[in-house]
Parts: C-alpha cells; sequence; structure tokens
C-alpha cells in the first residue's frame, strides 16, 4: 500500500481539531458524568462522543485501512487488521480530564509492519498540536479547537526535534496519575536534574519539541495510548523502546494490545 503520508497527515490533524472541539464543549459544560469500565479505568461522554466522530472521519479519510480504538475495544470490538491501521485514543488522559487541568490529548497514529509512522497528538485545552508525516518530518503547531477542524487561520506548523541532552543533567517527564518507586529507581541510573510532571501522551511531545529528555513507564499502557506519541518523537529523532533496548512495537494481539514497559527518549540507542 503506497500512502501520501502529508495528505493523510492533514487530513488526521483535522479529525484530531474537530475531536478536540467536541471535547471542550464536555470540558467547559457542567460536571463531567463518569463511568468506569471493566477494568477500572473511567470513561465519559466526552470520551465516547469524541471516538464516535474520528471513526466516521476515518472511514472517509481512509475506508479500506482497520481502526483499533479504545472504547471500541473495550467492549470488546476489535477488526481483523494486518499490516497496516490506526490506533486512536479519542481521549487520552481521562482522569486528566475530569481533574480540568487541561492535560489530556486526542491520540490518532497509523501502523505500518509495527511502527508508527504517521501520527497526531492534540492538545485541545493547551491548543498545542503534534504530528508526524513520514521519517524526520515532526511538526508542532497552535490550533484552538474548533468544530471544522479547520488550520487555515492557525499559524503555520514549526519543525521540531529532540534536543541534544544537556551537560548540565536531564530533564525527566514523569505521568502526573502514574509515577511509582520503579520509575525513580531507574532515572537513577541518569544524571537528571529536574522533572517535569505531565499526563497523557503529551509526554513523549515534550521529548519532540526539546522540553525535556527521558520518559520511562513503569506501568501497564495500552498501544492506542502511546502509538501517536512515539510517531511524533520518532519523527522528531528520539526513540521509544522496551527496557531492555528492544524497539517497541505495535499489533501485539498475544498481549491483547498491552505495551511492556519502555523508556522514551531523545537518543537512539542504550
Amino acid at each position: 500500500m503506497s500512502i501520501d503520508y502529508p495528505s493523510l497527515s492533514a487530513g488526521l490533524c483535522r479529525i484530531a481539531v474537530a475531536a478536540g472541539a467536541d471535547i471542550m464543549r464536555h470540558y467547559e459544560g457542567g460536571p463531567v458524568d463518569v463511568t468506569q469500565k471493566q477494568d477500572d479505568s473511567p470513561v465519559t461522554a466526552a470520551d465516547q462522543d469524541a471516538e464516535a466522530l474520528i471513526l466516521k472521519g476515518l472511514a472517509e479519510l481512509a475506508p479500506d485501512i482497520p481502526v483499533v480504538s479504545e472504547e471500541a475495544a473495550a467492549a470488546g470490538h476489535i477488526p481483523v487488521f494486518g499490516d497496516v491501521f490506526f490506533l486512536v485514543d479519542p481521549l487520552d488522559g481521562t482522569r486528566e480530564f475530569i481533574n480540568k487541568n487541561g492535560e489530556f490529548t486526542v491520540n490518532i497514529a497509523l501502523i505500518e509492519k509495527g511502527e508508527p509512522t504517521c501520527g497526531v497528538v492534540y492538545a485541545p485545552a493547551k491548543q498545542r498540536l503534534f504530528y508526524a508525516c513520514g521519517p524526520a518530518q515532526a511538526y508542532e503547531q497552535d490550533v484552538e479547537a474548533n468544530t471544522a477542524g479547520d488550520l487555515s487561520k492557525a499559524p503555520p506548523p514549526r519543525r521540531i526535534k529532540v534536543r541534544a541532552v544537556p551537560e548540565t543533567g536531564m530533564v525527566a517527564v514523569a505521568s502526573r496519575s502514574h509515577r511509582d518507586q520503579k520509575t525513580d529507581e531507574y532515572l537513577d541510573h541518569y544524571n537528571v536534574t529536574s522533572f517535569i510532571t505531565a499526563g497523557s501522551s503529551l509526554k513523549f511531545c515534550l521529548l519532540a519539541a526539546g522540553e525535556a529528555d527521558i520518559y520511562p513507564r513503569h506501568g501497564r499502557t495500552m498501544e492506542w495510548d502511546t502509538a501517536a506519541g512515539h510517531a511524533v518523537l520518532s519523527a522528531a529523532g528520539g526513540s521509544v523502546t522496551e527496557l531492555d533496548g528492544t524497539p517497541l512495537r505495535y499489533g501485539k494481539t498475544e498481549r491483547g494490545m498491552d505495551n511492556p514497559y519502555f523508556v522514551a527518549k531523545t537518543w537512539k540507542g542504550r
């Protein structure tokens, strides 16, 4: 399958921005109605509405590419897929959404042969859109949420890339909701001099934008949680690997689509 990455990523950005507008409608409204899924994770109407919008948009944009999405998967609906498929998390950072701290994102990624090659991460409350449209093509754009997904009035996108590790020490990104002792013990092996706490897939994007250097995760994540951020970081020159240095791969149906522990870095190799 031949894929026009710039054209596809433009479509994914439009869909993500429109989904972000729908999420913001819930976010700025009244109290958030929260229910629990079978795995005890929270879900809201914003998750479900955004997913419906994204699935409709992807069906129009790329009807031949299967989609694995979080809420559908939670309900037991995972399509048969091969080497090429989409991974969707319509509202990554539901706890951050509920707590109204703005650190939630819309995640859409294209997977090819286990690797995320194109993806978008949109943080509507922060008006930050990150996307990757092929190797070495990572960008950030300031975009207000709008129901049409119209990016024409936004400032032009700017190319982003990882920074060299500062000689004065690294900035580590830690999960706002899931930081634990194992993470701190892992980071003891590096010259970390400061921390940034963030929610959702924004953590990958902070590395990609040159604002931090390392993000280890010792805890369960699902493929749709990480794929879009992984695509952005890889395109910006970074890497995401298992803790032993093995590249993090996607389409792991034998694991139920969950990830092993991993580390995201602004450099490649151990």
